[in-house]
């Protein structure tokens, strides 16, 4: 099996189920991406993990490393080997003691561990040519796409007021009280006011 790998470009709010995510793969060396539905718990722990923050208590995915750990369990790759009827199906390839195992897996959890672990995403030229799109990007953003419920109708973010130390602490606090979406939100606007000194 020829296996090609993923990386994890991002997740958006599904527009065809409610209260579900969409997290998308890109193939490394291509332009063919796989947009998978995931539930709000999967999609948390994944952003959780790509925003680089740290809960105060682990998640469950971080458990599961946590244990795979101390049993001295590594998590080699991911592999999502196969697509039927719209729901795909992966692998996790572990290694215990010069042992390999492969354990089934929903995507979204294989998807968080391998994260967690920094191991490679694998898929197969079957899936991709099934399910994989390529989505042809315009010159000019339509006005739509660029509009976000951060900005005010003057233009101002809702932060422009507060001062970065504020934000340091708001950012802890959101952190404290596992709210990661407000935390997201904070982190960036600190790396903007970053990048603008």
């Amino acid at each position: 099996m020829l296996k090609i790998k993923l990386n994890v470009l991002g997740l958006s709010v599904s527009q065809t189920q409610t209260g579900a995510y969409a997290l998308v793969l890109v193939e490394e060396n291509g332009e063919r991406r796989i947009p998978i539905i995931i539930g709000p718990v999967e999609a948390q722990s994944i952003a959780i993990q790509l925003e680089g923050l740290h809960p105060p208590r682990p998640l469950t995915h971080d458990l599961f490393k946590n244990i795979a750990q101390a049993f001295k369990i590594e998590l080699l790759e991911v592999i999502i080997y196969k697509l039927e009827e719209g729901i795909f199906y992966s692998e996790l390839i572990c290694e215990q003691g010069g042992t390999r195992i492969a354990i089934d897996s929903r995507t979204s959890d294989a998807v968080a561990l391998a994260l967690r672990f920094k191991c490679p995403i694998y898929t197969t030229e079957e899936i991709l040519a099934k399910a994989g799109i390529v989505i042809e990007l315009s010159e000019e953003p339509e006005e739509e796409d660029i509009v976000d419920d951060q900005f005010t109708e003057e233009g101002v973010t809702r932060y422009d007021l507060v001062s970065t130390s504020e934000l340091q602490r708001l950012l802890q606090e959101a952190v404290k009280d596992e709210n990661y979406e407000l935390a997201s939100e904070i982190r960036d606007e600190i790396s903007r006011r970053k990048e603008g000194n």
